[in-house]
């Protein structure tokens, strides 16, 4: 990273100012300046990073050697063709956005002027950012674009503790969904358990407090052995018959959870017939 220290921030919401201060802490990287939507947004980043200047338009920018954009994700092209046309990147400079969702492409216009361009999730929540910084070690980043920003990225982000996964920038959209299926439609996964101890009898609260050890266990398991040797029940062991009824006994209750179960059985089988195969 020695030839690219100075770090400008366009957009920096709770992730740009909590890589932008840890980056400062650490030596790493130099804070220059920091635009957002008001001046007193950028004024209140800068301070939370104690580095940094805040402007209040793209006019008030200047050059630096690296450029996070961190504004939302339908903003980013947009933010990216605004500073190209305003002259700000220069050949060899790294652009880069955090966006989980979109690939490092969508920076075409900093591409077209000769820097390169990469983008690096962080795979947590940045609620609060003050412990985010507090407790950033280990978190691992999600990184994919042009080799070169990659690789720079990469040693930037295991300077402040972290670690970097390489990611197929043409499957970034899968990438990005398997944290919902792993956070969000876990939720929705365990609701509809609670719901169906609800439908037996069971009251709401109980529901979840029974539902507590088998699935605290459960994931315990699918950490420590990986999620093949850690599956158990009716299809792991063969017993279709009893997975059959349970599938007509859920659909008869509630087609939608029916749907959801008879989904979920293919796909466990698939992990069973894994399990086969590999014993």
């Amino acid at each position: 990273m020695q030839s690219l220290r100075t770090l400008n921030i366009v957009g920096c919401g709770k992730v740009g100012m909590t890589l932008g201060k840890l980056w400062s802490e650490a030596g790493v990287l130099a804070v220059a300046r920091i635009m957002n939507r008001s001046m007193a947004s950028a004024t209140e980043a800068a301070a939370f990073m104690g580095a940094g200047t805040a402007v209040a338009s793209i006019a008030e920018l200047r050059p630096a050697d690296i450029w996070l954009i961190g504004t939302p994700d339908d903003e980013i092209e947009t933010s990216c063709g605004a500073l190209a046309a305003a002259g700000l990147f220069a050949p060899g400079n790294l652009v880069f956005h955090c966006s989980g969702a979109l690939p490092s492409t969508i920076l075409h216009a900093a591409a077209s002027a000769g820097a390169v361009t990469a983008s690096a999730h962080p795979i947590r929540s940045f609620a609060d950012p003050a412990q985010v910084a507090a407790s950033f070690g280990n978190t691992y980043f999600g990184i994919e674009g042009e080799p070169s920003a990659a690789a720079a990225l990469s040693e930037a982000v295991a300077a402040i503790g972290a670690i970097a996964v390489p990611i197929k920038p043409d499957f970034k959209t899968v990438y990005h969904a398997a944290a919902v299926f792993a956070s969000n439609y876990l939720v929705t996964l365990l609701d509809t358990a609670q719901q169906a101890y609800i439908k037996a009898g069971i009251p709401e609260d109980t529901a979840l407090q029974l539902m507590m050890p088998l699935v605290r266990g459960t994931v315990d398991n699918v950490f420590r052995l990986g999620p093949t040797d850690a599956l158990t029940g009716p299809i792991a062991r063969g017993d279709i018959i009893t997975a059959v009824r349970q599938y007509r006994a859920v659909n008869a209750w509630d087609e939608r959870y029916g749907a959801l179960y008879k989904q979920f059985g293919k796909l466990t089988a698939d992990i069973a017939a894994r399990r086969r195969k590999s014993s």
